[in-house]
């Protein structure tokens, strides 16, 4: 009586056994037919572009369309960046126009390092600075 008793919980085991592991491949299942939720943050190279022409919310840098705009080559830039640059831009022109000046009225010709360890390196960058402050 042991006998038949024991190959018959064997056999229920094994049905128990198939159908648990038919459920966890047909949830898998579900879990891959799923959408995945797509991002609204741009990355890569072309993060920007893909931002200002509106796939995306935003760059990876937090940067929004409102805050982006097209250079005069066509590039798309950061408003604030653009702006920080125009304004480098004016400074370093005065300066190059500062120097420029003071090399003439020095009669400096040829190369000389602007504050260099020469005295007339030393005197071009103290009438350069003159001149700027001006």
């Amino acid at each position: 009586m042991a006998l038949p008793m024991k190959t018959a919980m064997k056999k229920a085991m094994k049905c128990s056994a198939m159908k648990s592991s038919a459920m966890k491949s047909k949830n898998s299942a579900m879990k891959a037919m799923k959408k995945k939720a797509v991002s609204k943050i741009a990355t890569g190279k072309r993060a920007k572009y893909v931002v200002f022409r509106g796939t995306k919310e935003k760059t990876s840098g937090g940067l929004a369309k409102t805050q982006l705009m097209k250079n005069k080559r066509g590039k798309i830039v950061s408003k604030k960046m653009h702006a920080k640059g125009k304004a480098i831009q004016k400074f370093a022109q005065r300066w190059l126009d500062s120097v420029m000046t003071a090399r003439k009225e020095l009669g400096i010709k040829g190369f000389c390092a602007v504050g260099g360890k020469s005295a007339q390196g030393k005197a071009l960058y103290a009438k350069a600075k003159a001149l700027y402050a001006a």
